[in-house]
């Protein structure tokens, strides 16, 4: 502005005072610290117990169990036709540990595909049981007969599940409850004869099934561990029977993961814009945010230890009416003894909320870190966004117990790496390049344990969108 030329405000008037524009140029400017919308609540971390793991690897010992076959069956869609992947047979109790793939493949080529619309029937009581059904898509009841005359669900199976298995090795079998379709559904059919007629041209075939039908001559309790031979309810002097407590011969190992990154800072920036700020402490904070979100989404997610992919098939159960209901919580909690927690994406409670809405149910709260968590029978239930949501907008409830006292789900790590800065969360400088950039490696290292089988459930493919 030159001299003498007058300096009028925005509404024409001459200017009387210093303009707020020039005065920022000697105000300080308060800064607030670098923000991160990734960041979440991270329950699981904080609930899960987490024990040390020395050596990299926990392995679970547990008595011996001859149970067989308690996976999900995978299926190709080619159009309107569906196919079993050969391998994925396996998954049956009769051919698990079988390692024949040709004979696996002709197998699948038997499977013979069925369209059931809602409401059809596929199996009734009573009836003669020639085949195993694997459901490729939908859902359905398998009804059977209560204590006073009337119909009763026993259970509700959804994609990828199977029934009917012990009709391939015994031909006495009846359908011991009707199974009826509650959506449309698509099946495969193996019969008995087509497996027999296949195990007359297979000697590999032909033995495998005869060394499983020497399996159910072992004693067993109910979770399918060998027995421990006891007596009781004796009196004088009888032989007590001899026994011993067998174990897993190949028990399982759990090694721990990494999560990692490379932290860059250009010496430039460390040393002349640290103020009021420390620029080192603000990268690194932010980085082991993001390396603690990446934890969480594996400890939930990881195909090798992920929670959502370690759950045992008998410990997967599927809403009666789709949306997560009292009942589908009062069910999953009545697998387990001692549960802890749930975990579930929130829009997943949103949907839980709702159905307890109309039922003029109020679930009770429960004051965690300063935070209201919603109970069901005392069991808090905890929001966790990696857990995650299909395109169908359906998702899964997680309930579990935890602690190794507990024989249940637990955390692993090792602590006192060098350069620890929290818990098996290390970084370790690791020099200034030739363009003054200073790097640092930042390295968390953890896994997840489920000690026995019903320490984790699984509530699966329940409706989050459904709004009536």
């Amino acid at each position: 502005m030159s001299v003498g030329e007058e300096v009028r405000s925005d509404e024409g008037r001459p200017q009387q005072s210093l303009g707020t524009s020039a005065a920022r140029n000697l105000a300080t400017t308060t800064k607030s610290a670098p923000q991160m919308q990734e960041i979440s609540s991270r329950w699981l971390l904080r609930m899960l117990p987490w024990v040390q793991v020395q050596g990299g690897t926990y392995r679970v010992n547990r008595r011996t169990s001859y149970s067989v076959g308690d996976g999900r069956v995978t299926f190709i869609k080619t159009g309107d036709r569906v196919e079993v992947i050969p391998a994925e047979l396996g998954e049956l109790p009769v051919l698990r540990d079988f390692e024949d793939q040709d004979v696996l493949a002709e197998l699948a080529q038997r499977c013979q595909q069925r369209e059931f619309e809602a409401g059809s029937v596929l199996a009734s009581f009573g009836s003669q049981a020639d085949e195993v059904f694997l459901l490729a898509h939908g859902r359905v009841e398998q009804i059977g007969t209560g204590p006073y005359g009337d119909d009763t669900v026993l259970g509700t199976l959804a994609d990828g599940a199977y029934f009917g298995e012990q009709a391939l090795i015994d031909p006495e079998t009846i359908w011991e409850y009707t199974v009826r379709a509650v959506t449309a559904c698509t099946v495969l059919a193996l019969p008995r004869q087509d497996l027999e007629q296949v195990a007359e041209r297979s000697d590999s075939l032909r033995t495998h099934l005869q060394g499983l039908r020497s399996i159910p001559s072992q004693r067993t309790n109910t979770y399918g561990e060998a027995a421990i031979d006891l007596s009781s309810g004796h009196i004088g002097e009888p032989v007590l029977p001899g026994t011993y407590v067998d174990y897993e011969a190949r028990p399982r190992e759990y090694e721990l993961s990494v999560a990692q990154t490379v932290l860059r800072i250009h010496t430039r920036v460390a040393d002349l814009y640290n103020q009021p700020m420390n620029q080192t402490e603000e990268q690194l904070r932010l980085t082991v945010e993001a390396l603690k979100e990446r934890q969480e989404h594996e400890l939930i997610n990881n195909r090798e230890f992920g929670l959502l992919n370690n759950c045992e098939y008998d410990q997967r159960i599927q809403p009666h009416d789709g949306v997560p209901s009292p009942d589908d919580l009062d069910e999953l909690l009545s697998r387990r003894r001692g549960s802890k927690l749930f975990l579930a994406h929130p829009r997943a409670i949103a949907a839980f909320g709702r159905e307890c809405n109309k039922r003029g149910l109020v679930p009770e709260t429960i004051d965690m870190s300063g935070h209201r968590i919603p109970t069901w029978r005392g069991v808090p239930i905890f929001p966790c966004n990696k857990i995650p949501v299909t395109e169908e907008r359906t998702s899964s409830i997680i309930c579990m117990r935890t602690g190794e006292d507990e024989q249940g789900v637990i955390g692993l790590h090792q602590a006192g790496l060098p350069d620890e800065i929290e818990p098996s969360l290390s970084v370790r400088f690791m020099g200034i390049s030739e363009q003054a950039i200073i790097s640092y490696l930042v390295s968390t290292y953890y896994s997840a344990a489920v000690l026995v089988p019903d320490a984790l459930g699984i509530l699966e493919n329940v409706e989050i969108g459904r709004w009536r």
